[in-house]
């Protein structure tokens, strides 16, 4: 629906919350959860392929189902965007040249080749800024939290080789309290399991780095092959492996 017929006061809100009065202290987010294009913002369309975006440019397929099952497990909250990564990236800084994408493994984002710096703006104020308002509320909600990020990322980018990996343990250079022993725990479950893998575990502006960083807490980011987790079933699996491997970790820690 384009801007003008459709009021902020009726939008549905651009993040979503589940498990708020659960007692651990674990947070668990997803940055990627949704595929969801606000009717605001060129009617509602990117100007891609619907095969397009139900791929890993668009959101991180699976990754919110993991996470939801994930927070219950653990007696957790949970928090998720609920717009497409190709929208505005939540995982990434305000002032980061990839904020906005023009072009994701190979395809053309329309929608995102002319945006300026009002559209930029108009996209920060009304989707990236509350969902990082109520993740900065719910981290803050617990005095000694912990926050795991859960990611998915595909088997294979185009043009390259098939990744090795079940899941990827991501942590940062500055903090790297849990992220090796994870890495080790899940290495140890029998997992083909990435350190640092598929990506690097820092990046500056991002959501581990605002939240929990820039805090002193506790943090590790998951990221599990897509293809694993692409129905509830997968989902709830990983969960149920991931849940005593993090708490076992965070408690041998002493944090």
């Amino acid at each position: 629906m384009p801007d003008g017929s459709h009021s902020r006061t009726t939008e549905p809100p651009p993040f979503g919350t589940e498990g708020e009065d659960r007692g651990s202290r674990w947070l668990v987010t997803c940055d990627h959860a949704t595929n969801r294009v606000p009717g605001w913002v060129n009617g509602g369309d990117l100007g891609i392929a619907p095969a397009d975006m139900a791929r890993h440019i668009a959101w991180d397929v699976g990754a919110l189902g993991v996470a939801r099952a994930l927070a219950a497990r653990l007696d957790a909250p949970a928090a998720w965007s609920d717009f497409s990564r190709l929208v505005i990236d939540p995982n990434r800084g305000e002032d980061d040249p990839t904020l906005l994408m023009r072009l994701y493994d190979g395809t053309v984002i329309p929608a995102n080749r002319a945006a300026d710096a009002a559209e930029r703006d108009r996209r920060l104020d009304r989707l990236h800024r509350p969902y990082h308002a109520a993740l900065g509320r719910l981290a803050a909600a617990h005095p000694a939290r912990a926050i795991c990020a859960i990611h998915s990322f595909t088997p294979q980018l185009q043009g390259r080789p098939p990744r090795p990996w079940v899941l990827g343990i991501l942590y940062s250079h500055r903090d790297a309290r849990l992220g090796p022993a994870l890495v080790q725990a899940c290495r140890d479950e029998g997992w083909v399991t990435g350190d640092n893998q598929p990506y690097s575990g820092h990046l500056q502006g991002d959501s581990v780095d605002r939240h929990a960083l820039a805090h002193g807490r506790p943090n590790v980011l998951v990221e599990i092959r897509n293809d694993l987790i692409a129905d509830a079933a997968g989902q709830q699996a990983w969960a149920d492996r991931l849940a005593p491997v993090l708490e076992r970790v965070l408690h041998d820690s002493g944090l």
